[in-house]
């Protein structure tokens, strides 16, 4: 399920899920019309353009908030040109949900990934967004960490695996474990599985 204003955007993702694989049932360009596609084709995933009609604001935010309560199992991948966090952070954490500047979508094998791994329960949060969800907190155990545990912990809230993580600093998979286990002995966390270490991250974030 689609829902963009943009008819070349719209149709770009469309082609871009098809020809990977996927089925989209519906592709629609307001708010309104996807509420009504959401229910008539109960997908397995809505990406949901951020600013959309009828109000043009964050209609797609409210949206995606109207059809989380509606149906939790959804998965729901929201794209947006800006940051926009006001209709977003009761979203951020919950399973099945992401959020990515559109200018990702050119990596098109990151887009895909992160359709997949939201539609599947899993999270997809672009860095801009992980930095801003930081930066709202006004000082935070997060001052305890380091710069390399920063930067890990980002990465972790972006959805990705200990390996991905590994691959991408160039570092032992070991010692991306050794960084996790200290970011979440100073921030109080439990370290589980990697979903569970993503939801709780973004929750201590949202909470404070």
């Amino acid at each position: 399920m689609v829902a963009d204003d943009s008819v070349l955007f719209r149709e770009g993702l469309v082609r871009l899920l098809a020809e990977k694989g996927h089925e989209v049932l519906d592709a629609v360009g307001d708010a309104t019309a996807l509420q009504e596609a959401v229910e008539r084709n109960q997908p397995d995933l809505a990406v949901i353009d951020v600013r959309m009609p009828p109000a043009m604001e964050s209609d797609g935010a409210k949206s995606a908030a109207t059809l989380r309560a509606r149906h939790p199992e959804l998965g729901l991948l929201l794209l947006s040109q800006h940051i926009e966090l006001h209709h977003v952070l009761p979203l951020v954490g919950t399973p099945g949900f992401g959020y990515l500047l559109k200018d990702r979508v050119l990596n098109l094998a990151d887009f895909t990934a992160a359709a997949e791994r939201v539609a599947t329960g899993g999270s997809a949060l672009d860095p801009a967004v992980v930095q801003a969800l930081v930066l709202t907190r006004s000082g935070s155990a997060l001052d305890d960490l380091t710069e390399r545990e920063l930067d890990v912990l980002g990465q972790v809230a972006e959805g990705l695996s200990n390996t991905a993580i590994a691959e991408r600093l160039v570092v032992s998979e070991r010692t991306v474990e050794a960084h996790i286990r200290s970011v979440f002995t100073k921030l109080g966390l439990s370290d589980e599985g990697t979903n569970r270490r993503v939801l709780a991250v973004l929750r201590y974030l949202e909470a404070h």
